[in-house]
């Protein structure tokens, strides 16, 4: 099972509701494809006990719905020479939000961006071989989009993955 994109989050999801509840054959499922999104349609159904019928609907009805958005490689950064990591945080101009994100979205470097409630209005992972790229990537790209007034720059020295959401 491989795809490069998903279909389009549909408006009921974009504001933050599904549009039907997820029941435990759904979570099951979701754990099942986060831990392995190569896994098949034959695999996936006998890992959680339905039949490949049922599995295919529901990962077909879990796409339509746009509670699984794509299928993807997860990249170890330091070995795809991506050796620098921070987080980016922006402070912006009061409504600038669409035209600075647009930019951002643009920015080679920048892994993902989310708007904030706080102190700061944007925060940013940036992936960069070293520091000159990192440096570049904030003084040059970051700074030069008309709406960013400031940044603050936290350099990350070590990951690790957290526990998964509620759908496990």
């Amino acid at each position: 099972m491989s795809q490069e994109t998903g279909p389009e989050v549909p408006p009921a999801a974009a504001g933050g509701r599904s549009s039907r509840p997820l029941d435990e054959v759904d979570r099951r499922i979701l754990d099942e494809l986060v831990r392995d999104g190569r896994t098949s349609l034959r695999t996936l159904a006998e890992r959680i006990h339905i039949s490949r019928t049922n599995a295919y609907a529901r990962v077909d009805r879990l796409l339509r719905d746009g509670v699984i958005t794509g299928f993807r490689a997860q990249v170890a950064p330091e070995a795809a020479g991506l050796g620098t990591s921070a987080y980016v945080a922006l402070t912006i101009e009061q409504n600038t939000w669409r035209e600075v994100s647009a930019q951002l979205a643009q920015v080679r470097y920048i892994e993902h961006a989310a708007l904030l409630g706080g102190d700061h209005d944007v925060l940013a992972l940036v992936r960069a071989p070293d520091n000159a790229a990192l440096r570049d990537v904030v003084l040059n790209r970051i700074q030069s989009i008309p709406g960013v007034l400031s940044t603050r720059t936290w350099l990350v020295f070590e990951e690790f993955d957290g526990a998964r959401s509620g759908w496990a």
